[in-house]
């Protein structure tokens, strides 16, 4: 089935479970703990100033959304602004390519931690690549499924942060306090804000939900609220529970530790906390596997219904959702798990790689709200960027300086730079000879923002009061 369009049926719950899906992934966690280790109480300072700069990102996803709720995302916001090439290439750099290790590698954790934890008679990709497949499945069945199991494991995994949190906050668990880890707020100083780029990993990811744009039921509404009310819940969720963690477990083993949310769990509440935050690792995985299962193949299917990638990704199961792009992402984020490159040891240098692809496809983000502010000034917008252009001028500038700080130790830094590169040439590459010899088209030929809503079954003026600041 290739014609027809998107069921449109997610409500306001399910935009939040969305936008949080991939901000709660076991990689955050695993960076949290990471990040209080090294910094102590004063690494709340570059989590607030990540978030900021998450919900500067936020505004403009909002804005663009709001203009073109479009499920291809990025790149439909792209093609009147910058062109096809651009267009193509943020979704390939920023998100297609990117979660081929990213997703293979959130995809890894909780087949280690079941292993570990749980079965360790188990092959840990076994349960990992069973994982993918199950959720490949429940994306195929309907995006009503995606969004009942999205919430579920959104709720229960904010759920367990803060309780857990607060068990240790409020000394109601079995372990013993650290108090050396509190005598000093923030010991590093000014040099704290250098972890302002591993803090950013914590909230990257909210615009997910964009690209559900045409299976929700009011977009230009449910869009801004998801993603800057899913911010503020994940940082009060995350300095709970980073705040407890540093309470139970010396920094430097936090900092040295591959798994310091579950050795938090351990300290606060013993092997019941090991398995609480074992089974918490397992569900953040399994909601951030299930909003890439779901977002990235209707990036996917959006760039094929502007012929910017093979037609066939436009086809549509009986349930109405884009059927073989679900399959087509799914064995694209088992390839690395087996052939066994998706290891632990890989997955920082991985993450950091896709963070900075990701910061790309942002200042790409940010360079279309401008544009677009000055070619279409009288068009309406029901959500408007406050402030003029300052939060992208601001975004841009924020996003530039962390790629040039993406690590502060020199030979990760430099594999970092490597894998990205060689993330950007791909998507380069491919970009420019599709567009320039499939499409026929020029790299940089704009499409009127009118051509890209046309077809779209909304109806514009039921759409509810306006959101513009």
């Amino acid at each position: 089935m290739e014609g027809g369009q998107l069921k449109r049926s997610m409500g306001l719950g399910a935009c939040m479970a969305t936008a949080m899906g991939l901000v709660v992934a076991s990689t955050t966690l695993v960076m949290l703990g990471q990040g209080f280790g090294i910094a102590g109480p004063g690494f709340i300072i570059p989590m607030i100033v990540a978030m900021v700069l998450n919900l500067l990102v936020a505004f403009s996803f909002a804005e663009l959304s709001a203009l073109i709720p479009r499920a291809g995302g990025i790149n439909h916001y792209t093609l009147p602004a910058l062109g096809p090439f651009a267009g193509l290439f943020s979704v390939l750099a920023g998100y297609l390519i990117v979660n081929i290790f990213a997703g293979s590698a959130e995809s890894a954790i909780p087949g280690l931690v079941f292993h570990e934890v749980f079965a360790p008679w188990m092959d840990p990709r076994v349960f990992s690549i069973g994982m993918i497949l199950i959720l490949m499945l429940i994306n195929i069945r309907g995006i009503d499924f995606f969004a009942w199991l999205q919430i579920a494991l959104t709720a229960a995994l904010i759920g367990s942060l803060v309780i857990l949190g607060l068990i240790g906050l409020l000394g109601l668990g079995s372990g013993e306090p650290v108090a050396t880890s509190l005598e000093t707020f923030n010991p590093m100083g000014w040099s704290v804000l250098g972890l302002t780029a591993l803090a950013f990993w914590l909230f990257i990811g909210i615009e997910f939900v964009c690209p559900l744009a045409e299976e929700i039921k009011k977009p230009k509404i449910y869009i801004p609220i998801a993603m800057i009310g899913g911010l503020l819940i994940i940082l009060v969720a995350k300095i709970i529970y980073g705040y407890a963690a540093i309470m139970y477990v010396p920094l430097a083993e936090l900092a040295a530790s591959t798994s310091p949310h579950v050795d938090a769990g351990y300290a606060i509440l013993g092997r019941t906390g090991q398995v609480w935050m074992g089974i918490t690792t397992i569900l953040a995985a399994l909601a951030t596997v299930n909003a890439l299962t779901a977002a990235i193949p209707r990036m996917v299917y959006g760039l094929a219904k502007e012929g910017q990638f093979p037609k066939i990704f436009s086809a549509l199961s009986r349930w109405q959702t884009p059927w073989l792009a679900i399959v087509f992402a799914s064995m694209l984020f088992m390839v690395p798990i087996i052939i066994g490159i998706a290891t632990i040891e890989r997955i920082v240098i991985f993450i950091l790689a896709g963070v900075f692809s990701w910061f790309i496809t942002y200042i790409i983000a940010h360079l279309n709200v401008i544009i677009l502010r000055y070619k279409y000034p009288n068009l309406k917008r029901s959500f408007q960027s406050p402030l003029g252009i300052v939060p992208q001028v601001l975004g841009i500038v924020a996003m530039i300086y962390m790629m040039l700080n993406i690590f502060p130790e020199p030979e990760i830094k430099a594999q970092i730079y490597v894998f990205a590169l060689i993330f950007l040439a791909i998507a380069a590459v491919f970009s420019a000879l599709w567009v320039k010899f499939v499409m026929k088209k020029g790299l940089f030929a704009l499409t009127p923002i009118a051509a890209l809503t046309e077809d779209l079954a909304l109806d514009l003026e039921e759409e509810t009061p306006s959101l513009r600041r």
